[in-house]
């Protein structure tokens, strides 16, 4: 498209960035239309990574589908199989034990640090530093490594059961989470120091990708990208579940809706998440973490429900229908990462081709959960 201007003529070019880009945070692409530099217009594409998550749920037991939870947000595996068991649990009108529920608890908030921690590493790469992603690693890994003991895997744990857990914790559970605590602690500072007041990683994002308190909410986002525009809304506190309402804690809430808003909310959460974890595990009950069902196969009584719960993302919901038979009638989800991805196009708008990838990575998109 030809523009007249009263010196020269310039022309408005399309610029593809993904699905392979390195820069997408996955098999994600971005059509940009560009004026020189200036992103003019953004028309983002999804799906590269369909796999029907939704659908196949329906073909399986209840039991089955938590290992499909696990395999939507990649990152927060723990979080994920949280609300699809909790949702399952209010079909069938049971409650787990308190054990049971104190040490899910735990497991979520050490996989929100370890997103977080992700995070950090990816945005500093986006942004031009190196260094951030090792040391964020470090950490991460001391967290998998403790999911790995517990769990039998690093990632797509399947170990939270329906009414219960897969089987108990280790014996010496509370004193690995006590012993890697203080570690964690030094990484998320560790974090801190090399990314957040750096003068160059705020060049790049303050004020960079701005959106307001009012548009956020328009735009359905939640999590630290709602929270980042000043919103004070989490599901953890807002409509507490689990055991949330045992234990003190703060929800971290920016000012401008930028960038580097978005970012610091990341890194307070993981102090915060630590307070929990300090919390549970210095109280944790004793009890049996067996459900209830046994090995019984589930079949809930005819009705639906929808359930909701704080992942790092944001929040995200189950809905399901049962119709009496042992599979769920209809599973839908809603994902954090896909309400988020759509306010895409608005903080593109008018920003730099350089910023677009720092602002795609403060959204901290999981494409998995995004295309499900």
């Amino acid at each position: 498209m030809m523009q007249d201007n009263s010196e020269n003529q310039t022309i408005d070019m399309m610029l593809n960035m993904g699905p392979q880009h390195p820069s997408t945070h996955g098999v994600f692409r971005m059509e940009l239309r560009i004026d020189g530099e200036k992103i003019i217009d953004v028309k983002p594409h999804i799906g590269y990574l369909h796999r029907g998550s939704e659908k196949l749920s329906e073909g399986e037991q209840y039991h089955q589908v938590v290992t499909l939870f696990d395999r939507m947000d990649y990152l927060a595996n723990f979080n994920n199989e949280l609300v699809y068991c909790m949702a399952v649990e209010r079909l069938l009108d049971i409650e787990p034990s308190k054990r049971t529920e104190y040490i899910r608890v735990i497991l979520c908030e050490l996989n929100r640090i370890a997103s977080h921690l992700l995070y950090v590493g990816t945005i500093g790469l986006d942004a031009g530093a190196m260094t951030p992603a090792l040391f964020s690693f470090i950490g991460r890994d001391r967290i998998q490594t403790l999911f790995e003991s517990i769990s039998g895997a690093r990632m797509m744990h399947n170990y939270f059961k329906i009414g219960g857990l897969k089987e108990e914790v280790p014996t010496d559970f509370v004193s690995m989470v006590k012993g890697i605590m203080p570690e964690i602690r030094q990484d998320i500072d560790q974090a801190e120091k090399l990314l957040t007041f750096n003068e160059i990683f705020l060049s790049r994002t303050k004020d960079i990708g701005v959106i307001t308190a009012d548009q956020a909410i328009d735009y359905g986002l939640t999590g630290p990208c709602l929270r980042g525009s000043g919103v004070n809304y989490d599901v953890r506190k807002s409509e507490p579940y689990s055991v949330y309402s045992d234990f003190e804690f703060d929800v971290p809430v920016g000012l401008d809706g930028d960038c580097w808003d978005r970012h610091w909310v990341r890194i307070k959460e993981m102090d915060e998440s630590l307070k929990i974890v300090e919390q549970a595990i210095n109280n944790l009950p004793d009890g049996d973490v067996e459900s209830s069902l046994g090995r019984r196969l589930i079949r809930p009584s005819a009705g639906e429900v929808y359930v909701k719960a704080e992942n790092p993302r944001g929040e995200i919901g189950v809905y399901i229908v049962s119709d009496g038979t042992d599979k769920p009638y209809r599973l839908k989800v809603r994902p954090p990462s896909f309400c988020n991805l759509s306010a895409i196009e608005p903080l593109l708008q008018d920003s730099w081709i350089a910023d677009s990838v720092v602002i795609l990575g403060s959204l901290d998109i999981v494409l998995g959960e995004v295309d499900r």
